[in-house]
């Protein structure tokens, strides 16, 4: 199994980028808020599963161990695949989830793109016992911003399914909302899903 990869950047896509270990391109399907904190031609470590099935060999990059884990604790659950589960890391922090698991919270797990209200309650109902210990939130540094988060920004939301009309609508919002110092990708991306899940 694929622990984890390391090496250099050579492309980043909207929903993968493409590290070269020992002279070898390996995709990696990532989160917006993990390929927000990639640069093309920089060094990075992405924590990785790899997910096989009998046509295909997918690996799955995550910032760090504990998005990870996170991910592979979700798999375990009936009815989410590798989409879900990482799609669920797109729209909330890990500990967002954990909170969300053991508190029963299914508003929040409804606002993740794939999951309704069944399908919340069976997550819920399967995980609150397998989730360790809950930590406090905090934002990090990864990610932060360079400029150019509008297109960082609508490129993540379109990766989740929205329409390039929704994915415009949702940067206008949320640039609305910025007063002073810009925040780090990962928090406009998750401001943006949220604001799209009440008009869905």
């Amino acid at each position: 199994m694929i622990a984890s990869v390391r090496g250099v950047v050579t492309a980043i896509l909207h929903d993968s980028a493409v590290v070269e270990v020992g002279g070898v391109g390996m995709r990696v399907l990532c989160t917006p808020g993990t390929l927000a904190g990639l640069r093309t031609g920089a060094e990075a470590r992405l924590a990785t599963t790899l997910i096989v099935r009998e046509d295909s060999l997918t690996l799955f990059g995550f910032a760090d161990d504990d998005e990870k884990q996170l991910f592979e604790l979700l798999l375990t659950a009936n009815g989410v695949g590798p989409r879900i589960a990482q799609a669920v890391l797109a729209v909330h922090q890990p500990d967002v989830v954990r909170r969300a698991l053991a508190g029963g919270e299914v508003a929040v797990l409804t606002a993740v793109p794939g999951i309704g209200k069944r399908g919340a309650e069976k997550m819920i109902v399967e995980l609150k016992d397998k989730i360790g210990p809950i930590h406090l939130v905090g934002t990090g540094s990864a990610g932060l911003l360079n400029g150019g988060w509008q297109e960082q920004v609508r490129q993540g939301v379109l990766a989740l399914g929205w329409t390039a009309s929704q994915a415009d609508q949702a940067v206008a919002a949320v640039a609305e909302t910025i007063d002073g110092e810009t925040p780090p990708v990962p928090v406009l991306l998750r401001h943006a899903i949220r604001l799209l899940g009440k008009t869905r």
